[in-house]
């Protein structure tokens, strides 16, 4: 199977606090806080999605005592990168030196575990050895930065790790639901003259509170299912590592679970949700801290549009 052995992080210098959002937007700091846990989050300015991606990549490279050149494969997690074509994927290889296969992937804010799946084939097939997994998203340029329910929520940044073989993962379990009222970002439709029904620029829509019951719903349902499939119990995780998408989502699960807070790290305070790279960014950031240690059990879950939604279980090597 795989092992991560080595990430990075990276993200926008801009920092917009809630007091700056409710400059223009009818809402406050209170507001904001108390129904979703964010009081800052970074969104760029002159930074491209290559760029945060590039400096993610030369950190988990570094920390991994590799170069680009011993890279295998790339595979990007995002909902869209600087080019529709080339893949951001294929972008960032071109910045670090790498040749080798590069694409990219859509599983919104799943996208780090639906990465883990696929590298985990590729690397048990013996078609690679070391794969380098990025997640970047730019929600600033998805939102509506007229409407407060959605605006406040987003940041931007990116994600990378490198994979290899390794025995870390124990249980990993991906689903889809076909459902896109809830959440959707539409396309537009370009200046086709055949097209009947044209699209204008359109922006990220999500209904909140069917998203908060889906995400509980099905995160205690993949919690159960990947305890039962290892014979383990809910306090023999070490930590849940969660999709920072609200921080009441996650109080909710972890008060369903009954165990304690410090076992559920959170960094949505300073981040808001960055989609797919909130995950790993978390991962990292802990990994920075110290707190993961050599055997830890990490339960990692996400969900997103789609709706997709995936999880899975490390023993850290």
């Amino acid at each position: 199977m795989i092992k991560i052995i080595g990430m990075g992080k990276s993200v926008p210098q801009k920092c917009v606090t809630n007091d700056e959002l409710a400059g223009f937007l009818d809402t406050d700091d209170e507001w904001i806080t108390t129904r979703t846990g964010i009081k800052t989050r970074y969104v760029c300015t002159d930074e491209s999605l290559t760029s945060l991606s590039v400096e993610a990549s030369n950190q988990a490279l570094q920390n991994a005592n590799l170069s680009a050149e011993n890279i295998d494969m790339i595979i990007c997690s995002t909902l869209c990168g600087d080019y529709l074509t080339p893949s951001l994927a294929c972008a960032v290889a071109g910045q670090i030196g790498a040749s080798c296969p590069a694409f990219d992937i859509n599983a919104a804010c799943t996208g780090f575990v639906y990465t883990l799946d696929i590298a985990s084939a590729y690397i048990k097939s013996g078609k690679a050895q070391t794969i380098l997994i990025i997640c970047a998203e730019m929600m600033s340029t998805q939102a509506d930065w007229n409407d407060r329910n959605t605006a406040v929520l987003f940041g931007d940044g990116a994600a990378a790790c490198v994979i290899t073989a390794g025995d870390a993962l124990k249980y990993l379990s991906l689903s889809a639901i076909p459902e896109i009222t809830i959440l959707n970002l539409p396309s537009d439709t370009g200046n086709s003259p055949f097209i009947k029904s044209k699209r204008e620029k359109s922006y990220l829509y999500m209904h909140g509170q069917e998203v908060f019951k889906f995400a509980v719903n099905i995160v205690g349902k993949d919690i159960s299912k990947a305890l039962e499939a290892l014979g383990i119990s809910s306090a023999q995780i070490d930590y849940y590592v969660l999709h920072q998408a609200n921080k009441r989502i996650i109080d909710s699960i972890r008060v369903k679970l009954q165990q304690p807070e410090e076992k559920f790290p959170v960094n949505i305070n300073k981040y808001g949700n960055i989609s797919s790279v909130s995950v790993p960014l978390l991962l990292c950031e802990m990994l920075d801290e110290g707190k993961i240690k050599k055997g830890d059990k990490l339960f990692i879950s996400a969900f997103g549009a789609g709706l997709t939604a995936g999880c899975c279980i490390l023993i850290w090597e």
